[in-house]
């Protein structure tokens, strides 16, 4: 059973994140190409490295201490997905609040936790009085195919700042509301 709850600050350390495989064989990406998206074959294995995950450590206690949102999935008590979502809106009339992570482990994936998580964070940004979920998103096919899902578009407006540090992106929004409000 897989038990959802906030992360504390104190809690971001690398042990928490023993047990997490955050490895991703990618086949397929999506690429911009002119004005149209497209699926090209783009071979690549996507994986954290110690020094990777304290500087996620870092930008998750960051979130924390800025007002942001950070929760995981654990099953057995331990880590098996987490998202984060940064305060402060941004994108004028769009009302954007950032989604700047969203990892389920890959001995985990497939079992809605990445929909939960997703679906938290929308919630959060209900509260926070935001309109939509910005996000980042890796291009890799079977990420996009869940954004998809999800209901996410691509974005009306972009950060600059995220498509300057990963270019490849696809930069979505999510609606927080469902119709009708």
């Amino acid at each position: 059973m897989i038990q959802y709850k906030d992360i504390c600050a104190d809690e971001l350390d690398p042990a928490l994140f023993q047990d997490f495989i955050r490895r991703q064989v990618v086949t397929d990406c999506w690429r911009k190409i002119g004005d149209t998206w497209q699926i090209k074959h783009a071979p690549f294995i996507d994986d954290w490295s110690k020094a990777d995950y304290q500087t996620l450590i870092g930008c998750l206690k960051n979130t924390l201490q800025t007002g942001g949102l950070v929760h995981g999935a654990f099953a057995d008590g331990r880590l098996k997905g987490f998202v984060s979502v940064e305060p402060g809106l941004f994108g004028g009339e769009q009302r954007y609040l950032d989604l700047s992570s969203l990892h389920v482990s890959a001995d985990m994936r497939g079992k809605g936790i990445g929909r939960a998580l997703f679906l938290k964070a929308k919630e959060w940004a209900r509260e926070q009085d935001a309109k939509k979920l910005y996000i980042s998103s890796h291009s890799a096919a079977e990420t996009q195919a869940f954004y998809q899902t999800m209901g996410c578009v691509d974005a009306q407006v972009y950060a600059q700042a995220h498509v300057e540090a990963e270019p490849y992106d696809r930069q979505l929004e999510c609606a927080v509301y469902t119709s009708g409000r």
